[in-house]
């Protein structure tokens, strides 16, 4: 089956929005950055809707939160870690120049994105164990060996950037947090608003090439995919239960987990992935 190309007007038009690009560290007041403001609104937290969360001091809270902006910190790292790595393989390839210019100009920004998140981190002066947060490893493994011209990689880079940045477009309108990271998550907003696109794009010309048995294989995987992701976003380690001051994170993690209003949540912010995805032949929504 011939594939048609992918939109390389698309990917024209979001270089040249690219060339006006600034370092993502000039863009942060890190002055601001302080453990004395909350980083999450209260809505966003994962006890929120709790009996127990109202009980729980405001300092707790107010550290859970510096805890649960860092666990979104820590996924984007290993993402685009793993987008990085698979867009520079792609470059020695043959592409179009424009497909070839574009996969640049994402590197240089998720690059500058990892940097800020890795410079957030230092600067909080919070102990981070590094050792509390591990990527799954069988969607480890299948994000850094997926063929990048098909289906499963798309649709997962799709999933791995629009959840992060429908959570980032929630924090950076909400009043009451720390300056300096709605600046962070309205940084990260603007550049991943012309990585969709592409992504989508990229996704649109795969899929449209499926047969009816490949989508139905593909389907499950992928739903497993978005199950794992949205593990390590939106569920948080254990250990950060315990670093923010509650003890029994175990207890507090189940708790969050079975909570209806985060369920409500979450479901919420991924209203707009499962709409990209379905439009593009899969249903995936997490019932």
């Amino acid at each position: 089956m011939t594939i048609a190309p992918v939109n390389q007007a698309l990917l024209r038009q979001l270089s040249t929005n690219s060339e006006r690009y600034r370092d993502p560290l000039a863009l942060v007041d890190w002055g601001a950055l302080s453990t004395a403001d909350d980083w999450l609104p209260a809505e966003a937290l994962s006890l929120s809707g709790l009996p127990e969360f109202a009980g729980i001091p405001a300092d707790i809270r107010r550290r859970l939160s510096q805890y649960e902006f860092i666990n979104t910190l820590f996924a984007g790292l290993w993402l685009e870690r793993l987008f990085m790595q698979r867009l520079a393989g792609r470059l020695s390839g043959d592409l179009p120049d424009s497909v070839r210019e574009y996969f640049l100009h994402e590197i240089r920004e998720e690059s500058g994105h990892s940097l800020m998140f890795l410079k957030a981190m230092r600067l909080s002066g919070l102990e981070v164990d590094r050792a509390a947060w591990r990527a799954p490893r069988l969607a480890d493994w299948l994000a850094r060996f997926a063929p990048t011209r098909g289906t499963l990689f798309w649709a997962a880079t799709v999933i791995a950037e629009d959840v992060p940045d429908k959570f980032n477009r929630y924090v950076r309108q909400a009043e009451g947090i720390n300056a300096a990271v709605r600046q962070i998550a309205s940084v990260h907003s603007v550049d991943e608003a012309r990585h969709i696109a592409a992504a989508r794009s990229h996704l649109e010309q795969a899929a449209a090439a499926l047969s009816p048995a490949a989508r139905r294989v593909l389907t499950p995987l992928l739903r497993f995919l978005l199950k794992k992701y949205l593990a390590v976003f939106y569920q948080t380690p254990v250990r950060f239960y315990e670093l923010a001051g509650l003890t029994h994170g175990d207890w507090w993690r189940r708790r969050a987990a079975a909570c209806p209003r985060r369920r409500q949540f979450v479901a919420e912010r991924l209203a707009p992935t499962y709409r990209v995805l379905s439009e593009c032949g899969f249903d995936l929504e997490v019932r």
